[in-house]
């Protein structure tokens, strides 16, 4: 059922993204839609395959490839920079083998927002869907596209990498654009906060051609925490309703173990169904 004025905001977190799909799967069997989506890193691909109608996409695409060399190789990291498989996973995944709905996905009436960090200015750029058209899943590639684990995306004369790096949570786009409810699914339990990296001269080396890339990652804690915080003031407001891990997920953001990803998978749908009664109280909705 269609909510009016709502947003969901969905976090990253590599493969710890696979709780935010059994969340979104309870969303879909309860028939729950929210007319604005936004998403960063795997929150970009899990709110994909929640406007395309997928139900079950993220937790295949995530879980059954995942020891595949084409997903995951520690060789091809070493040799080409390259953790993830880009290719593999944005073109021969969505295009072939597991095949993503484009046009369900282009029809729906859902506003889909991705996140990406602009490497060369250091600031957070956010592209619609209906912006995007078929450039759409290489700009969900370049807001999955981590430093020294993957390589900057090019899009339009633009340097593009991560949108972690710069709002982690968007709860601050939501609200400026102008949505009345915001319910938000994160990755972390409450209260995690980050700590001050300890490789910024590293990435200072790594990354000299992108100045505002080195100065997102330098901040990028300070900037998490303060989200962090802003979040908690707001869900003791009862302004935002927020579903996150009860207990810390037992999954790494490159996780290869999939007992630990069908865990984490199954707890978001626990997790959300223990707050359905509350979802449905915060939405002032029947139903």
């Amino acid at each position: 059922m269609d909510l009016e004025h709502g947003a969901l905001v969905l976090e990253g977190g590599g493969l710890r993204g696979v709780y935010t799909s059994g969340v979104l799967r309870f969303f879909m069997d309860k028939g729950v839609c929210f007319p604005y989506v936004i998403g960063v890193s795997m929150g970009a691909c899990n709110a994909a395959n929640y406007v395309s109608r997928q139900p079950e996409r993220n937790r295949i695409v995530c879980i059954r490839y995942v020891n595949d060399a084409r997903y995951i190789s520690y060789s091809r990291l070493l040799m080409r920079g390259e953790l993830f498989g880009m290719k593999f996973i944005f073109d021969t995944l969505p295009h072939s083998l597991v095949p993503f709905d484009f046009k369900t996905f282009m029809d729906n009436d859902v506003k889909c927002i991705t996140v990406v960090t602009d490497c060369e200015t250091g600031e957070a750029l956010y592209y619609e869907k209906k912006e995007l058209g078929e450039d759409y899943l290489r700009v969900v590639q370049a807001s999955n596209s981590l430093p020294f684990v993957a390589k900057p995306v090019h899009h339009k004369g633009r340097i593009l990498m991560d949108g972690g790096l710069t709002d982690a949570v968007p709860i601050r786009k939501s609200i400026d654009d102008g949505n009345a409810k915001h319910v938000l699914i994160l990755t972390r339990p409450k209260g995690y906060r980050k700590k001050r990296p300890r490789f910024i001269r590293f990435a200072s080396m790594r990354y000299s051609r992108y100045k505002g890339l080195c100065e997102a990652l330098a901040s990028r804690h300070a900037r998490y925490n303060e989200t962090m915080d802003l979040i908690d003031q707001l869900e003791q407001r009862d302004e935002v309703f927020v579903i996150r891990p009860r207990l810390a997920l037992n999954v790494g953001r490159a996780e290869r173990n999939k007992d630990k990803l069908y865990a984490a998978y199954d707890q978001g749908y626990s997790d959300a169904s223990v707050c359905y009664a509350g979802l449905r109280s915060y939405l002032n909705s029947n139903f």
